[in-house]
């Protein structure tokens, strides 16, 4: 449907086409009948923006004289893919509407594709588009440029300021260094460190700043490093897993110990107990001689409950044995009572 408009229009200025499907090419050559030398060059930037995906009337444009061109290249100005993309995506606009000011106030046609930017207007419109493109890919927003070329459009209606600077109209926009945010974690650990001095009573810790060092710091031993200073290297996979399975249950073993400590010091006399926080005679000396002192103490207590205990249930046992005397008593003055009366009655 666009290649016999393309044949068609390049005809005109005595230039021949072809298209190569097969190889997915276009090319154009000049012929005998060529009188303009420098149309070549504009069959050629038409088939540049052919291959860009501008539309074929507006490409066929730059036959003209008064239009140029220019694809400006994006791709490599910046690292990161998707700044890069959050950069292009500005330099388009909200549904296209910073491009749309840029075209009406530089008199050119732009189509932002992949990583390069086609451009077609003057010589003077191409160079302000290829300075706000390149400015927006170097993160200043384009809204400031447009505002600058909207005040120069006005600034060129005045011919009385013709030959003046314009310099004390133009607005100048200076780069600030933001504060980036810390990490939300980062915050709360410092949150939490600031509270638990101020409980402490004292003043939060504050960071010492490092002395500076030209020489890097030491490289860390790699893993390879670390077995072959325990000589775990030269073990074989049986052997490793062996002494692994060891270091396990010698940690299970540990770990049950200091459960069991913690479950006795329960039975511990608070008297002692302040003594083992003060002087961590009991969890951390690991001493047997504080340890069977401890017990003894704890075993002294135990006694003594026990005794408690014991009297209670005497008192409570001759109690019930009282009762049960009583109720015999009785029992044996009511029977004596009954043979008397059956006595006098006889």
């Amino acid at each position: 449907e666009v290649w016999p408009l393309i044949t068609r229009s390049l005809d005109k200025v005595k230039i021949a086409c072809e298209l190569n499907l097969v190889e997915g090419s276009m090319t154009v050559r000049t012929t005998r009948k060529t009188s303009d030398p420098y149309v070549i060059l504009k069959a050629r930037d038409l088939i540049k923006l052919l291959a860009r995906s501008i539309p074929a009337p507006q490409a066929l444009k730059i036959l003209n004289d008064e239009y140029n061109c220019e694809i400006i290249k994006i791709g490599g100005l910046v690292r990161n893919k998707e700044r890069f993309v959050k950069r292009r995506q500005r330099l388009i606009g909200p549904d296209g509407a910073t491009l749309k000011a840029l075209e009406l106030l530089t008199q050119c046609y732009i189509l932002v594709q992949g990583n390069t930017v086609s451009v077609m207007g003057t010589h003077k419109g191409i160079k302000q588009v290829r300075m706000v493109v390149l400015e927006c890919m170097n993160n200043i927003h384009p809204v400031y440029n447009i505002k600058r070329l909207m005040i120069m459009r006005e600034l060129e209606k005045d011919p009385k300021l013709q030959n003046e600077s314009w310099e004390r109209f133009l607005p100048t926009f200076k780069k600030k260094n933001v504060q980036r945010r810390k990490p939300h974690q980062l915050v709360e650990e410092s949150k939490k460190a600031s509270e638990s001095a101020a409980a402490a009573g004292g003043k939060p810790a504050v960071k010492k700043k490092k002395s500076y060092t030209p020489f890097p710091p030491a490289q860390q031993p790699s893993k390879i490093d670390l077995q072959l200073e325990s000589g775990e290297y030269f073990l074989s996979e049986r052997q490793r897993k062996a002494k692994k399975l060891a270091e396990k249950q010698q940690a299970s073993v540990e770990k049950t110990n200091e459960k069991r400590r913690a479950r006795e010091r329960e039975f511990i006399h608070p008297s002692l107990l302040k003594d083992a926080d003060e002087g961590d005679v009991v969890e951390k000396s690991g001493e047997k001689e504080t340890n069977e002192e401890a017990n003894d103490d704890a075993g002294a207590d135990m006694e003594r409950l026990v005794g408690k205990f014991a009297k209670k249930k005497r008192k409570t046992s001759e109690e019930k044995s009282g009762d049960d005397d009583e109720d015999v008593l009785g029992l044996k003055d009511t029977k004596k009572k009954r043979k008397k009366d059956k006595k006098r009655k006889d």
